[in-house]
């Protein structure tokens, strides 16, 4: 049996056919995974199905009446009501880190990176300076980058002090971190709503927690009025950290996320034991 071109193309569509299906699931459930909102509405969606299964299968048909009129119009109102949600997956897919960080540290660049953050907190909690601090991480800050001001500068503790020093205009907002550099500075956040947020707290923890809530960036705060370090992440606020919570969070956080072998565990311990000597 002879193999002809067209039995060849044929191939190659389905194999791009089944390519393209299998990367937009897996472009839609990495983002429901480090949005929180989506996340419920996802599971939402998963009861609403395993009801009406129930439903047609027990014959009630009252529950089944009202689940199809919730099917029938719940598209409708989710895209309605979470316009926002699905703005910004849209968005995403227009840009270029779809498939992970822009820039993956070494362990050196982490090292650097740790200890310049660890010494800004450490200054802004001492002087009682608000501050917020953000780590992009896979999903792209660029919609916020481009309405913030740019700096594109080498990331260090003088530089961040003084960003958020009470005389600098840029200070109210929040920094965005690329890789190992400042990108900008004044940038403004979606705020949280969430009941589980302390009333007490400021504009900057519920910028920080609704940043945290809507991607899978680190947003470091630092209380104005008491001095506290609290981080944002995958949509919980982790209140009052000491500054070894704050470093021994960011070592593990900026880890890469492929499969590490023995070395790079070694590597990591270095990592821990170099910062440890830089700050004493």
């Amino acid at each position: 049996m002879l193999i002809t071109w067209n039995d060849i193309l044929t191939v190659l569509r389905k194999i791009v056919d089944i390519s393209l299906v299998w990367f937009i699931f897996y472009f839609i459930i990495k983002n429901i995974r480090n949005n929180v909102k989506l996340s419920l509405i996802f599971k939402g969606l998963l009861i609403i199905i395993v009801l009406k299964i129930i439903s047609d299968f027990a014959h009630f048909v009252t529950v089944g009446y009202l689940l199809d009129y919730i099917i029938q119009w719940g598209p409708i109102a989710l895209i309605v009501i979470f316009q926002p949600e699905i703005r910004t997956i849209l968005e995403q897919l227009g840009r270029n880190q779809l498939l992970g960080r822009h820039k993956v540290l070494t362990v050196d660049e982490r090292e650097h990176m740790v200890y310049e953050l660890i010494n800004a907190i450490d200054y802004l909690r001492k002087e009682r300076i608000g501050a917020l601090i953000v780590i992009e991480r896979d999903i792209s800050l660029g919609n916020y980058i481009d309405k913030a001001k740019k700096l594109y500068a080498d990331l260090s503790s003088d530089l961040l002090i003084a960003i958020f020093y009470e005389g600098n205009p840029l200070h109210d907002g929040g920094v965005i971190i690329q890789g190992d550099r400042i990108t900008c500075a004044g940038a403004v956040f979606p705020t949280s709503s969430s009941p589980k947020l302390n009333r007490r707290l400021g504009t900057r923890h519920r910028a920080a927690l609704g940043l945290a809530e809507e991607t899978d960036a680190i947003c470091i705060v630092v209380s104005e009025e008491t001095g506290r370090v609290s981080i944002a992440l995958k949509g919980e606020m982790l209140y009052n950290l000491t500054l070894d919570d704050v470093r021994m969070l960011l070592i593990d956080e900026l880890k890469p996320k492929q499969d590490v072998d023995t070395d790079d565990d070694e590597d990591e311990e270095v990592v821990e034991e170099e910062i440890y000597e830089k700050d004493r």
